[in-house]
């Protein structure tokens, strides 16, 4: 385990917590192979049915540790290697996946929040990419994920000038779902965590496939797809569950099968 990212399970919610504050919770190896290496854990653990991410201090995360870089030797992963692979690991987990944003969310730091399905957030974080700031490139999804979450116009604000957004203004564009007070961030992603690990797991990981999937597709092809998982589904134990439910007027005990 790592001294800079700690692992909790309330619940059925998992919780990842940077808790690197001094260091704006930068991104480092250690971090990022623990995250990867609890994720790996995380998904084939049925106890385990939402994932939350959050941070320690006054940042959610300022991006990769510029420090830490380095040089890899030849044939092994160096930083960027290795946070793509965090990125993609976060962005695939088949299970539901809440970004807690507890303040500045810069250039890594956004481009975690890119990888999860919705974002809460504290009153007082902030949103920018910041790579411009650095003349460093991103290359986890800000100049290529941003835009398809926000309107392009933004996006581009955003990645050219390098400056950070209030939450309630990344709420307007699309990027948060929900903005709240500092003190409720974490009870109230605890709250919705909740809320989805009743639902079916099997629903949920169908539903993220096809609505993650969808803007990859025409809309008749996204259709056929959406059509597809549900002749599936219906042969499933927690539709039968469900149904068997509501006719009983009960609480449905879903399996994820």
């Amino acid at each position: 385990m790592s001294e800079s990212v700690s692992f909790e399970v309330k619940g059925q919610v998992g919780w990842i917590t940077l808790t690197r504050p001094k260091a704006m919770n930068a991104l480092n190896r250690e971090m990022l192979d623990a995250m990867i290496e609890t994720l790996k854990a995380w998904e084939g653990d049925a106890g385990v049915r939402v994932v939350a991410l959050t941070a320690t201090g006054t940042a959610f995360c300022a991006g990769a540790d510029l420090k830490a870089t380095g040089s890899a030797q030849p044939g092994e992963m160096d930083l960027l290697d290795t946070i793509v692979a965090f990125f993609d690991r976060l962005r695939a987990f088949p299970k539901p996946v809440i970004a807690a944003v507890n303040g500045l969310a810069l250039a890594g730091g956004l481009e975690t929040v890119l990888c999860c399905d919705f974002v809460i957030a504290a009153e007082t974080a902030r949103f920018g990419d910041a790579h411009s700031n650095f003349g460093v490139f991103p290359g986890g999804g800000g100049a290529a994920v941003l835009p398809r979450k926000i309107p392009e116009n933004i996006a581009k604000y955003m990645l050219f000038t390098g400056d950070a957004l209030p939450a309630q203004d990344m709420k307007l564009y699309g990027l948060v779902s929900e903005v709240v007070a500092d003190a409720e961030l974490v009870g109230r992603v605890q709250a919705i965590g909740d809320k989805l690990a009743e639902k079916s797991p099997l629903v949920l990981r169908k539903m993220k496939k096809v609505a993650d999937e969808a803007t990859d597709k025409s809309r008749a092809d996204a259709l056929r797809h959406e059509l597809l998982e549900l002749r599936n589904h219906q042969r499933s134990y927690d539709m039968a569950e469900g149904v068997r439910a509501f006719a009983e007027k009960r609480k449905p005990d879903f399996k994820g099968y």
